[in-house]
């Protein structure tokens, strides 16, 4: 799901160019393009072309659900510098959005449009018959899907935080994590973003005129609203009424909310799946704070593993900044770095120059050794470098479990929970009630559009830590630093009193200070602990295992830090509370509370899975 602000600051593809390249073309504007897809529907497009330009050229396209007339769509200097080098660009309302024809739906009619775009644009005089894409966020979704069609124009493209893009295991759209709902995201990006109430000229007034005159100036096409009003809707119950109550126009939010998160609903839509084939050089870019990095770590191995070419399976690059959603586009190698409240120091890395150097390489064949850097490049937060692998996971990683152990009273920061390498030879259990009226606070994490205060990213956890229904399990003080860098996985033993319930595990790195930032964390929901297809109940007195996905990281737990793990039962409202009655959840306004455990012993071994880079 995409922020409108940060999917909007990132539709211009870089905000902050510090270097042009040589201005040796000047710039013509065509406004409001009407192109026709297959079934009739007319999309809107401009075109930036390079003005004086004789031979034909190449196409760098966008398309967008955040209006193509965004003010800074072209004033961009970054934009503006690659027409000036020489290429087109083009801009698209995507389906149903701002000027173009047709019902917005996410992920619906993606591919054939974006395959009719493609062809359109290759049919046109001016054009060289190669066409490359940009764009983050639902920019960057838009390209993987055109990706997976294989149109034989699509030369290259530079997909960023687009896992959205990519239909994985339970993870439609990112709107679910271990089968919770992601409500904050979810509910705000369809709040600002999901409109499928659209405005148009009347019927007997040629479209492109339209949009081209004064009389069009200012004409909202799209119906919109506010993100952050729904907020103030965010507590109420049921939560499939959120946006009702909140004023909202109509969206597809009540699909994605009430909708298996692996069932047909899902798989139907139009995003690239595990069985697509790829014939496209992607340089694919995300962040540790995002929501998606694991599935872009996924679809980057999927894209070698599909290939049809060897120039495709040769050429899939990614790039993990130490940043949240989308806000790597701004980084010019020059500037300090931070993460919510975590600094990074300075990053160090000219992403626009990456950028550029990729575009050039596979629209006008120079070969400026872009291909020659590592297949993965990511930052290692902590020590606050970049590392490079051509592999993953990391050669030699080695898989350590660090086992849960208490005294019986982990809640809390001033509880007894720990961390150690040692199986616990003691049977002991911690216990807390888990209230859905009272729910542990969201702060920070992998997420977007949520309207919070504190946003995305690492912000400290202290205070969550003080509440007896967190448990809080920490490691003695490192006397040597440790790179974590991998997928991560917690396995818990618990037990419930209620029917269903959601686990929540949070991997952190406590400062000397004592600082607790968060790293990554994850979520699972009871009932899917089988899998998705069939749910399965609790019972009263039974331990069972729960495997919760901590997706994946890269951080640098230094010496005279300590690793922590809080495990708990919610974290609100970045996840809709389970109300614990084994309903659908998504439509019940009564709740029930909790009685949970989580247990440690020899028998039922507690651990953490961390990937341990020597």
């Amino acid at each position: 799901m995409k922020i409108i602000i940060s999917a909007l600051a990132i539709f211009c593809s870089i905000l902050a160019f510090a270097q042009q390249s040589d201005t040796t073309y000047g710039v013509d504007i065509e406004k409001s393009v009407q192109v026709e897809m297959r079934d009739g529907t007319h999309l809107s497009v401009d075109l930036y072309r390079p003005s004086g330009k004789t031979d034909k050229q190449s196409t760098i396209l966008v398309r967008t659900p955040y209006s193509k007339n965004f003010s800074g769509a072209f004033n961009d200097p970054y934009q503006r510098s690659l027409v000036r080098k020489g290429y087109t660009l083009a801009i698209a309302d995507m389906r149903g959005r701002f000027e173009s024809e047709g019902l917005y739906k996410p992920a619906v009619n993606e591919r054939n449009d974006s395959y009719d775009l493609v062809s359109w644009i290759t049919e046109q005089s001016w054009s060289d018959n190669k066409v490359a894409t940009m764009g983050c966020s639902y920019l960057g979704d838009a390209q993987v899907i055109l990706a997976a069609t294989r149109h034989p124009s699509h030369v290259a493209a530079i997909p960023m935080a687009s896992a959205t893009g990519y239909l994985a295991e339970g993870r439609p759209w990112q709107a679910y994590d271990g089968g919770v709902f992601e409500l904050a995201q979810t509910a705000g990006w369809f709040s600002g973003s999901g409109s499928e109430v659209v405005y148009g000229p009347p019927a007997w007034i040629d479209r492109q005129e339209w949009f081209q005159s004064e009389a069009s100036k200012g004409f909202v096409q799209t119906q919109t609203r506010n993100q952050i009003d729904y907020y103030d809707y965010v507590s109420s119950l049921p939560i499939v009424d959120i946006l009702k109550k909140s004023g909202a126009p109509p969206t597809d939010y009540v699909n994605f909310v009430s909708n298996n998160p692996n069932g047909e609903y899902f798989r139907n839509l139009d995003w690239a799946k595990p069985d697509d084939r790829f014939n496209t050089p992607m340089l694919m870019v995300d962040s540790w704070y995002d929501y998606g990095v694991a599935e872009s770590l996924e679809l980057w191995q999927l894209a070698q593993d599909n290939a049809v070419s060897d120039t495709a399976r040769d050429n899939q690059f990614l790039v993990i900044a130490p940043t949240t959603h989308c806000a790597y586009t701004r980084m010019d190698g020059s500037e300090l770095w931070s993460a919510g409240d975590r600094d990074m120091g300075s990053v160090g890395f000219d992403f626009l120059d990456m950028q550029t150097r990729w575009y050039d390489r596979w629209l006008s064949g120079e070969e400026n050794g872009i291909t020659d850097m590592p297949k993965i490049q990511y930052f290692l937060m902590g020590k606050n470098e970049w590392k490079g692998t051509d592999v993953w996971p990391v050669a030699n990683t080695e898989f350590r479990k660090f086992y849960l152990s208490s005294d019986g009273n982990a809640n809390s920061r001033f509880g007894d929970g720990r961390i150690s390498l040692t199986v616990p030879n003691v049977a002991r259990s911690d216990h807390y009630v888990y209230d859905p009226a009272t729910p542990v606070p969201s702060i920070g994490g992998q997420a977007c559009c949520t309207g919070l205060e504190t946003g995305a990213g690492a912000f400290d956890q202290s205070a969550t830590e003080m509440r007896q229904d967190v448990l809080v399990y920490t490691s003695d003080t490192l006397e040597e630093g440790i790179e974590v860098t991998g997928s991560l996985e917690v396995v818990l033993y618990v037990s419930s009193d209620a029917k269903d319930t959601d686990f929540m595990a949070k991997l952190v790195d406590v400062y000397p200070d004592g600082t607790a930032f968060n790293v990554q964390e994850g979520a699972l929901r009871m009932r899917y602990r089988e899998g998705f297809e069939n749910k399965v109940w609790m019972e009263t007195g039974e331990v069972y295992e729960a495997r919760l996905n901590l997706h994946a990281t890269s951080n640098y737990f230094g010496p005279g830090h300590k690793i922590r793990l809080e495990v708990s039962s919610s974290s609100f409202p970045r996840f809709d509370r389970n109300l614990n009655t084994g309903g659908n959840n998504y439509d019940e306004s009564e709740w029930v509370l909790a009685k949970n455990a989580l247990h440690h012993s020899a028998d039922h071994p507690s651990h953490i899975i961390l990937p341990v880079v020597p």
